[in-house]
């Protein structure tokens, strides 16, 4: 055999593993960037193209690069140190700030969860009937079950072809009559209107797209990824090929976030121009703009959103457990990570059992958890300030970054980004009491 005959079968397996490599490399930000628009976020979207229409657009646009530098910098905390968020403030800052942190975080994540679930539910129920409460169950069963003995890696595959569902609500744009110029002039030109109203719909849009479990996660799953690779260390210890793993978690980040936004702006405009368009802004969660659409866009739209919703939740509802059992085991220094067995991390496991129960157990309850999918978010918005404020300083300060603080432009855009959700959190305060 020639050596040209030799190297043709290698050209094609060269050609395909460009972006096969690309897609191996995407991981903690993608899945980050997706398990963002849950059903909670779905609702919120869904809410606000409903009453605003395409005039809220413009949000989309302002939180992308906000939100895409905060989490580049949780990616990189948790590469350069070894540990996620938690794990460094037990570290580097005292005991009662770390429990006032993890607590409020364990309390928005449950109530998250709760509402996920109970969406999930609603939109099942929706397509084939039944009791909603067995779906509560079932789903929350399944996501903790799936983290609790799937193997990691094979885990983190799972979610990543869960995220392939989100381009349902893309789909849904191609079954609805858009206004296009309207929709380009509500993303390009910035319209605010002086209410409470509005202003809590602006919080709650910042509060599901620049949430504080999607911080926590997204460390530690960079510091998860590093211990169980065996070529990997954490930065600050070995910072050969440093420049690299941060351009990985920039694309990683930045592709992640865009899917997101990408996914959230088809929502809001699906919303705005079915469901606002024909007078109806009474939507209250993502289930019942899911059934809204059916006699306007057809049962077609109705589908796409209601599978939407119970697959974007099988993707978040293990991420918000995770995230809060990540943040409790990190704090008390316990053994964590969803690669070790449930024998080596009992703990860190209970707690992530304990939320998904305690989320499960809200759906029986008198409080309603599917109306509180707008409320959590608005939760995350206002208790994304602190943590983004002490995202922030750990950030900068060399005994936990070493030589890899955060500076330049990245770290200006951080300081915007929280700026900017902390001015919502007031100016939504301000306008309620007015």
């Amino acid at each position: 055999m020639s050596d040209e005959s030799a190297t043709k079968p290698d050209e094609p397996t060269t050609e395909a593993s460009v972006p096969r490599s690309f897609l191996k490399a995407l991981g903690p930000g993608l899945i980050t960037g997706a398990s963002d628009d849950d059903p909670s976020g779905i609702g919120t979207y869904s809410q606000a193209g409903a009453q605003l229409g395409y005039g809220i657009g413009w949000t989309m646009l302002l939180t992308f690069p906000l939100m895409a530098a905060i989490q580049e910098i949780s990616g990189r905390v948790g590469s350069v140190t070894g540990r996620g968020i938690a794990g460094n403030v037990c570290r580097h800052y005292s005991a009662p700030l770390l429990h006032l942190i993890v607590s409020l975080l364990f309390i928005a994540n449950t109530i998250n969860i709760a509402a996920d679930l109970g969406a999930m539910a609603d939109a099942t129920k929706l397509l084939i009937g039944g009791p909603g409460i067995v779906y509560v169950v079932l789903f929350g069963v399944l996501s903790v079950g799936a983290q609790i003995f799937f193997d990691y890696r094979r885990y983190v595959s799972v979610l990543k072809w869960l995220t392939l569902c989100l381009f349902s609500y893309v789909a849904a744009l191609a079954v609805v009559k858009v206004d296009w110029s309207a929709a380009l002039m509500g993303i390009l030109v910035p319209r605010f209107t002086w209410s409470g109203d509005y202003l809590t719909t602006v919080v709650a849009i910042f509060g599901t797209t620049i949430s504080p479990y999607l911080f926590f996660w997204q460390a530690s799953q960079e510091a998860e990824d590093e211990r169980i690779d065996p070529d990997k260390s954490p930065l600050i210890e070995k910072p050969l090929g440093a420049a690299m793993e941060f351009w990985r978690i920039r694309a990683d980040t930045v592709v992640g976030m865009a899917f997101s936004n990408l996914i959230a702006l088809s929502i809001i405009i699906t919303a705005a121009a079915t469901l606002n368009a024909t007078g109806k802004t009474d939507i209250e969660t993502s289930a019942q703009a899911a059934e809204a659409l059916r006699p306007i866009a057809g049962a077609f739209a109705e589908w796409i959103f209601a599978l939407g919703i119970v697959g974007t939740g099988l993707l978040a509802v293990p991420v918000l457990a995770g995230s809060t059992a990540y943040a409790v085991g990190e704090g008390q220094r316990w053994l964590v990570g969803l690669d070790r067995k449930p024998r080596e991390a009992v703990a860190f496991y209970s707690v992530l059992a304990l939320s998904a129960a305690i989320g499960i157990a809200l759906n029986f309850t008198s409080i309603n958890p599917i109306s509180a999918l707008y409320w959590s978010a608005v939760i995350n918005g206002v208790l994304a300030v602190p943590v983004m404020i002490l995202l922030m300083v750990m950030s900068r300060r060399k005994d936990v970054m070493g030589d890899f603080v955060i500076k330049g432009p990245l770290y200006w855009l951080g300081w915007l980004s929280t700026a900017a959700m902390l001015i919502s959190v007031v100016a939504m305060g301000v306008g309620v009491f007015l």
